[in-house]
């Protein structure tokens, strides 16, 4: 599994020391960092920013969902999908017993090719973007 951050943001601010008034410190104020892992060819970016969902203009993608299930599917196109609500083990083709889990908040990149089967815990309502 592969992480890598997407996003890091520190502020610094000098500020007094109270009772020495020479002597000056930083402050330091980390923003949450949204990580994107790779694992079986799936790029998962767990719970993104809405900046970067508007980046991407999510909200203006088709919306797909369905039922609790189990069923192969095979990926004609690249797909990057935004998980609204759902839990989801991906079982890529190939790798045994080895899954992705995936669930509401994720933002998803499947790869052009890839056949999996997806086993639904809980109903998917998802947008979705072919490339």
């Amino acid at each position: 599994m592969v992480a890598t951050p997407r996003t890091a943001r520190l502020s610094f601010s000098s500020t007094p020391f109270p009772r020495a008034p020479r002597r000056r410190f930083a402050a330091v104020r980390a923003s949450a960092e949204t990580m994107a892992t790779e694992k079986l060819g799936i790029k998962v970016e767990r719970n993104p920013p809405e900046s970067r969902l508007s980046e991407l203009g999510v909200r203006q993608w088709p919306k797909w969902g369905c039922e609790k299930s189990k069923f192969p599917w095979t990926y004609s196109a690249k797909e990057t999908c935004y998980l609204l609500q759902g839990k989801v083990k991906v079982y890529p083709e190939g790798h045994g017993e080895e899954f992705v889990e995936i669930a509401a908040g994720d933002l998803v990149v499947f790869p052009k090719g890839m056949s999996c089967t997806w086993d639904v815990a809980e109903a998917v309502d998802k947008h979705y973007n072919f490339e």
